[in-house]
């Protein structure tokens, strides 16, 4: 079994609150717009990290990071890139993509907006974690955790954390 924190849209900024939750789990897996090779490094030495560059991720973690991961967890293919959209609206080329792939579990982020659910036409669990990091328009900053058990996801959380301010709390990285 392994515990999952999913990540997206830092933007630079990792905020504290969420080490605790970090602790909590085997690996973090991040799904774009890692804002610099900082905070990358930073997971990285909490926990192993699977990561995509996102839009406004620059060559540093372009040169790090590819845009799309394609792993077995456990039992369960995965699939995460940065800009995907959600069932049914997915671009052609990425539909295509994914009908390739098959994986299990489909993740992306961009839109910071936070959403799980089932596509029923490709069999493929979909999740936004939303974002974690202060910049757009989102009010609540957010992340998701998670258990995978042979080909079984499970025990999916909500993190829900009060926007803070960068530079009150700590500064970006």
């Amino acid at each position: 079994m392994k515990k999952i924190l999913l990540l997206s849209d830092t933007h630079s900024y990792l905020d504290p609150r969420i080490d605790k939750h970090i602790a909590d789990c085997d690996e973090v897996w991040h799904a774009g717009d890692i804002g610099n090779i900082v905070l990358s490094d930073k997971l990285k030495n909490k926990k192993p990290l699977i990561a995509v560059y996102g839009n406004i991720d620059d060559t540093i973690v372009r040169s790090e990071f590819k845009r799309d991961a394609v792993f077995f967890c456990e039992e369960v293919k995965v699939f995460i890139t940065h800009i995907g959209g959600y069932p049914p609206y997915y671009t052609s080329a990425l539909l295509k993509q994914i009908k390739e792939i098959k994986p299990q579990l489909f993740i992306c982020g961009h839109s910071h907006i936070l959403k799980v659910m089932y596509d029923q036409k490709l069999a493929c669990l979909h999740m936004n974690p939303g974002a974690l990091g202060t910049h757009g328009f989102h009010k609540v900053q957010t992340a998701l955790k998670f258990e995978i058990e042979k080909d079984k996801i499970q025990n999916l959380q909500i993190i829900e954390l009060e926007r803070s301010i960068p530079g009150q709390n700590t500064d970006r990285l």
